[in-house]
């Protein structure tokens, strides 16, 4: 097949929808299809084994990381583009990658599946403080209905978020095909380089974030937790990997819970092996977000061998399933500290989990859920034709 995806953000922006574009794409074209993504210009890039058309963009006002796509640049690629025959095309975000999608399709005369990563109903409110939260919810369940009922088929990474989504009207056919893991990429990592590099000493207790920093990943709660965890263990550290809106306020809390010399903000790593070194570097990882359609951060995390402390909502429920490798909290900052103490000091408990974890992670590879994404490609298709 030949496959056009678009979407609103892509590496070097480090999200979670990057992290899945790339993931399958990856894997298609390792499975013999051809890949073009449409994603914005950041002025660098990253090398990947498929065609990336980068379009000039202006930076988003709420969110300088992000950049907002100029449609009529993607309009000026029509006559290339159809040149290609591609089959089907891909929106990965529901921004003006959506609407210029949708156009762009329609203008090619292939059909549309869209990924539904984001729980927008918990996201908005966060970043538009000026309108009434319920407004914005209502907003969001609006235009995601909208939205999905526009495409021909829908990718939800999860479940529940499935399920949510049909609360709300969707009617497009759907499946849960959740992003898969390079089980290559998450097989090794060296904790003590990455002590080694941020200065650590190889005995210190430690516990391990990754996120970005962004106000609906609940990364609150995880310090108000993580603050009751340093009454019991005096010297441990908690690494947090990631950058995002929400780090000036991250760092005022951790002054005010007095957690400054138990608190290290790495920045973004880049998956070099430096991300990989740092899930390694801890005795668990932990995680709060009440919004994650996936939590694909978890399962790179298990895949290391990683014990995992964290709340289970969402996608993350679905993610955690029985608790194999992990230690699954209530929303409660006793609960979830008493489960990252057991994790800091108990060896047996974390030898368990850790083999638990690695095994879990293998049921999430990428291949095999690369395969299923293609099978609805497949479907989409096939159903174009006969119509």
């Amino acid at each position: 097949m030949r496959v056009l995806m678009i979407s609103d953000v892509y590496f070097p922006r480090v999200t979670g929808v990057s992290t899945s574009i790339q993931t399958f794409a990856r894997e298609f074209v390792a499975k013999g299809h051809e890949v073009t993504l449409i994603a914005p210009d950041y002025g660098s890039s990253t090398p990947d084994p498929f065609e990336i058309l980068r379009i000039p963009s202006r930076y988003l006002p709420i969110d300088p990381e992000d950049r907002i796509l100029q449609p009529f640049r993607i309009r000026g690629l029509t006559r290339s583009l159809a040149e290609r025959g591609f089959d089907l095309l891909h929106v990965q975000t529901p921004f003006i990658a959506h609407y210029s999608g949708l156009a762009l399709a329609k203008r090619l005369g292939i059909p549309v599946v869209e990924s539904y990563h984001t729980f927008f109903e918990e996201y908005f409110h966060h970043y538009v403080s000026f309108v009434p939260s319920r407004w914005l919810q209502r907003a969001a369940r609006f235009f995601s209905t909208a939205q999905c009922n526009a495409v021909d088929a829908l990718a939800v990474p999860s479940q529940a978020m499935l399920d949510v989504l049909v609360r709300y009207g969707v009617e497009t056919h759907a499946k849960v095909i959740p992003t898969g893991i390079d089980l290559t990429q998450f097989s090794r990592g060296d904790g003590s380089r990455f002590r080694a590099r941020f200065g650590i000493p190889p005995k210190r207790p430690m516990l391990v974030h990754v996120s970005r920093l962004a106000f609906e990943k609940n990364i609150d709660f995880v310090l108000r937790a993580f603050a009751r965890v340093v009454q019991q263990v005096p010297d441990v550290l908690l690494a947090i990997a990631g950058e995002g809106p929400a780090r000036p306020e991250l760092d005022r809390l951790a002054v005010k819970l007095g957690l400054t010399d138990n608190i290290l903000f790495t920045g973004y790593l880049s998956r070099d092996g430096s991300l990989e070194d740092c899930y390694c570097a801890g005795s668990a990882f932990v995680f709060a977000s009440r919004t994650e359609t996936q939590g694909l951060v978890l399962l790179e995390a298990m895949a290391l061998g990683v014990p995992v402390v964290s709340t289970a909502v969402m996608g993350t429920k679905e993610v955690l399933g029985d608790g194999k490798g992990s230690l699954i909290a209530e929303e409660d900052e006793v609960d979830f500290a008493d489960k990252a103490v057991s994790l800091l000091t108990d060896q047996a408990l974390r030898d368990r989990l850790s083999v638990e974890a690695v095994e879990h992670a293998r049921s999430w590879s990428a291949p095999v859920l690369a395969d299923r994404m293609l099978g609805l490609y497949e479907e989409v298709i096939s159903s174009r034709q006969r119509s």
